[in-house]
C-alpha cells in the first residue's frame, strides 16, 4: 500500500514561525510535525510515501530527503499555484494508482489500527472511506453525517437536496482516508479543488458511497502555536500515547 501525506498548505495560522520554516516542519515534542505521519506509516509496513509541497517546499526536502533515514521512499509533488487537497491529491495519480491508497494530513497525530481501516474499506467496496471521530468543535472542523450502515450522507450539510428518511449520526474527518484509483476518473479538470467541499458532496450526488470507520483513539491537530503546545505537552506527559514512538 502507497501513501500520500499533505503538507502544501501555507501555515498562516503558525506565523511567524511558518514564514520561515513549512509548517510541517513545526516541532511537537522534539519533532516535526510530519515526522508523526512518517514514522506512523512505517510501523504500519508502508514504505512508499509522496508528499505535496508548496510553501518552503525545498525546506522539507532537505530536511526529509529521500526518507531513508525513516527506512522510507519518499518522493515529492511540488504545486505552483497550491491545488487544495483534491487537487494535490489528483496531480500525484502516476504514483497513487494501481492499488488502494492512504492519505494523510501533516499537521495531524493519530494512531489506530490500519489493517482494521484497511479490512473495513474492502468489506464496504465503496470509492472511499473516511476515518472519523466524535466532534467537539461542530463550527470549527464541520460535521459529516453517516447513516446506521457508516455510509457518509452529508458533509458539511452538503448534498442537502437529498431527502433522507433516517436518523443520523455526527462526527468529524480526521484527515485519514483511503481511496480508490477509480476516484481520479471522478474528478474534477478544474485545477485546484477541496475534497470535502467540493469532490465528495458531488460524489453522494451522482450515487457514488463513501464509507466511514469511527476512531475513538488518539488524535490531535495542530494547526496554530496553541494546539502546537497542548500536542507537545499530552505526549510529554504520556496523557496521549503513541504506539510507534519508543517509550
Amino acid at each position: 500500500m502507497r501513501a500520500m501525506i499533505l503538507a502544501a498548505g501555507l501555515g498562516t495560522r503558525m506565523r511567524p514561525l511558518t514564514y520561515t520554516i513549512p509548517k510541517a516542519l513545526a516541532p511537537v515534542a522534539g519533532r516535526p510535525i510530519i515526522e508523526y505521519a512518517l514514522l506512523f506509516l512505517k510501523s504500519r509496513g508502508i514504505e512508499e510515501v509522496v508528499i505535496n509541497i508548496h510553501h518552503l517546499g525545498n525546506k522539507l526536502r532537505e530536511t526529509l530527503g529521500d526518507g531513508s533515514s525513516y527506512g522510507l521512499q519518499i518522493l515529492y509533488s511540488p504545486e505552483a499555484p497550491i491545488l487544495d487537497t483534491g487537487g494535490g491529491i489528483k496531480k500525484a495519480r502516476a504514483f497513487l494508482e494501481g492499488e488502494p491508497f492512504l492519505v494523510l494530513n501533516s499537521d495531524t497525530i493519530l494512531d489506530f489500527d490500519l489493517a482494521a481501516f484497511l479490512a473495513a474499506h474492502r468489506q464496504a467496496k465503496t470509492i472511499g472511506t473516511l476515518l472519523l471521530r466524535p466532534n467537539p468543535d461542530p463550527e470549527q472542523y464541520g460535521i459529516i453525517q453517516t447513516d446506521r450502515k457508516g455510509a457518509i450522507r452529508r458533509i458539511r450539510g452538503e448534498p442537502k437536496e437529498i431527502a433522507i428518511n433516517e436518523p443520523l449520526s455526527s462526527f468529524m474527518f480526521t484527515g485519514c482516508q483511503i481511496l480508490v484509483p477509480r476516484i481520479f476518473d471522478c474528478m474534477t479538470d478544474i485545477l485546484a479543488f477541496s475534497t470535502t467541499h467540493e469532490l465528495y458532496p458531488q460524489l453522494i450526488r451522482k450515487g457514488e458511497m463513501l464509507h466511514s470507520v469511527l476512531h475513538p483513539g488518539a488524535w490531535m491537530v495542530v494547526d496554530d502555536t496553541a494546539w502546537s503546545a497542548r500536542a507537545t505537552q499530552a505526549i510529554v506527559s504520556g496523557q496521549m500515547r503513541l504506539s510507534y514512538l519508543r517509550p
